[in-house]
């Protein structure tokens, strides 16, 4: 994988953390091992190729909408 693409990959997960975060008031770190123990993280990175082509504020919807289908994490909060 190159470094290009890794950058974005990254970008996309911060994106879903940060957004998780400031959606349910919730620190970042919580956020990001709310989505490390559920995958959540690594769909991202698969999702690579759709997600990149949308605007980053889509990353933390499908972050959200993937937890709702697993059943964890609070669900949508409406936006910020």
């Amino acid at each position: 994988m190159d470094d290009e693409r890794t950058r974005d990959e990254n970008l996309l997960v911060v994106a879903a953390v940060e957004g998780y975060s400031r959606r349910h008031q919730r620190p970042a770190r919580e956020a990001i091992d709310l989505m490390s123990r559920t995958g959540v993280l690594q769909v991202i990175r698969r999702n690579y190729r759709t997600l990149h082509s949308q605007s980053l504020e889509e990353s933390a919807d499908f972050a959200e909408d993937v937890l709702a289908r697993l059943g964890a994490g609070e669900g949508r909060s409406g936006g910020a």
